[in-house]
């Protein structure tokens, strides 16, 4: 199934997002000021990542 323009452009920018989520939850793990900062980084990730799936698959 071939993507839009307007799912492209979503998917680009969820992947941005995704790459930033990650590079905050790298920087928690490397050191956790804050415990409950990393399950929440990751639960963040996770449904950035479930959005694009949706999309992809939509």
């Amino acid at each position: 199934m071939s993507l839009n323009k307007k799912q492209k452009k979503q998917i680009d920018a969820l992947k941005n997002k995704l790459q930033r989520a990650q590079q905050l939850l790298s920087a928690a793990r490397n050191q956790p000021d804050d415990p409950a900062e990393v399950p929440k980084l990751e639960k963040e990730v996770a449904m950035i990542q479930a959005e694009i799936d949706k999309i992809k698959n939509a």
